[in-house]
């Protein structure tokens, strides 16, 4: 149902953003000359070629190639898969530097034989390294929802990168302007409640990527009296939340999302809880990736709330282990031996007829009906929360394993408390085989503990769980 949901705004958004630039491209329809084939045939792709040039090559105030980029942003979202493949490669391609003007200002400035001369010829090195096509993507930020065009003209982009060098560039070199204009000092922080727009509350069911909202009464469960909701939204982009948080005020540090998103469950007066739990920070524009929000977003809003609820003492997460499945097959492959203590090999083996630490832990775990089976899951549980705990505190490169991790490591956050069966989803079992984490944030220690992860890797975490990981 959310999914329906999702694919049914995303259209509506494109057909929004093809009618707002109607009537600016339909004057201008003699630059393509005709509807472009949605494949984009070479035919086609010689037309496209003409009108990027066009719109490149007009004055910084000239209307018309304001009409042409609108018209080429149209004729971009007409076309099919492949179609937007060969626009895309045609542009990072076709529209780069010119490397032969770069190496002759690297010679010219090399040449240089005094100073002002010098700067001078520093200045125009700097201006062929510009590629010709941010005049192009410049044009597009002038058009209504013209920045939202070029964040999902990102997005789009990222794919085709993975193969292309010249994309990849070009996304990178996008992303750099995209950041620009999306600084943190420039964005607005908004609570989302229930009496927010339809259309935002719409957006908040197709972008939630941690647990999925699975209907209009769980959406109004999350933003109740008792729960917060958080964006970042930006003057070019004011109805688009770029990134949001949830959060829960409850009692007590919460150990399961199930508990949390239970809709019969009494609401609480917020005057009461103790502790806030960030459960869901989801990244709501796809073309935005490498630009950071979510630690500026937690910061403020565990401000915020400490205003208004000075009765918080804890401010925590809940938070999902995304790579602990992964890391664990990848473990049992190569047949670890200290993968089980003693006491767990002679448990296990009551329920396994494999004799190998990795091949009893593989045989378990490899049964679909393990999590029904009380005896054997309450045998899993300690060796699977002790990995855990080896997983979320492993460091590698700089950084540990888990990307999640590293994200609240980043923050200022510390380990705090692995949850049996905190997410019992199907998502949840894949991923982490249910265990859930909670990430706790002390205001007076944030700032210490991120320049600890981050420059020397030094991983905080509670007593429970340094013991955990050492066993």
């Amino acid at each position: 149902m959310a999914d329906d949901r999702a694919l049914n705004f995303l259209d509506r958004t494109l057909d929004n953003l093809q009618r707002a630039w109607t009537e600016l491209a339909q004057t201008t329809r003699q630059y393509i000359g005709g509807q472009l084939r949605p494949d984009l045939p070479d035919e086609d792709l010689a037309r496209l070629r003409r009108q990027m040039e066009s719109c490149i090559g007009g004055q910084a105030n000239d209307i018309s190639a304001r009409a042409r980029a609108a018209e080429l942003g149209r004729a971009y979202m007409g076309l099919n898969q492949t179609g937007r493949m060969r626009f895309l490669v045609e542009l990072a391609t076709g529209f780069d530097i010119d490397r032969d003007t770069v190496d002759a200002a690297i010679e010219t400035v090399a040449a240089a034989d005094d100073e002002p001369a010098r700067r001078v010829a520093e200045s125009r090195l700097r201006q062929s390294l510009e590629p010709r096509w941010r005049a192009l993507l410049r044009r597009f930020t002038t058009l209504p929802e013209g920045v939202k065009f070029l964040v999902d003209l990102r997005a789009g982009m990222l794919p085709i990168a993975r193969d292309s060098v010249a994309v990849r560039a070009l996304s990178d070199d996008l992303r750099v302007m995209l950041a620009a204009w999306f600084d943190i000092g420039l964005l607005d922080m908004r609570r989302i409640d229930w009496t927010s727009p339809a259309a935002l509350l719409e957006k908040l069911i197709a972008y939630e990527s941690v647990h999925a909202i699975k209907s209009w009464d769980d959406l109004k469960n999350r933003l109740g009296i008792d729960r917060r909701c958080f964006g970042f939204f930006h003057l070019n982009m004011p109805d688009e939340p770029l990134i949001f948080v949830e959060v829960a005020l409850v009692n007590g540090m919460a150990p399961s999302v199930d508990q949390l998103l239970d809709e019969a469950a009494p609401e609480i007066d917020p005057e009461t809880a103790d502790t806030a739990i960030f459960y869901s920070i989801s990244n709501a524009q796809r073309g935005l990736v490498g630009i950071s929000f979510g630690n500026f977003l937690i910061k403020r809003v565990v401000e915020v709330l400490g205003r208004e609820f000075p009765n918080l003492k804890t401010f925590a997460t809940l938070s999902p282990i995304p790579g602990f499945s992964r890391w664990l097959d990848g473990i049992l492959t190569t047949g670890d031996a200290t993968l089980l203590t003693a006491a767990d090999r002679k448990q296990l083996r009551l329920y396994s007829e494999a004799t190998q630490n990795a091949m009893i832990l593989r045989d378990l775990l490899a049964r679909a009906d393990w999590r029904q089976d009380d005896a054997v899951a309450q045998t899993l549980r300690e060796p699977l929360t002790r990995l855990a705990a080896r997983y979320l505190t492993k460091g590698r490169s700089g950084r540990v394993l888990d990307p999640v991790g590293h994200f609240h490591l980043s923050n200022g956050a510390r380990v705090e408390r692995l949850n049996w069966m905190g997410d019992r989803s199907e998502l949840g079992l894949k991923r982490s085989y249910g265990l859930m984490i909670n990430y706790l944030y002390r205001p007076g220690e944030i700032e210490d503990n991120s320049a600890g992860y981050l420059g020397a890797c030094r991983v905080p975490q509670s007593a429970a769980i340094r013991t955990l990981a050492r066993e």
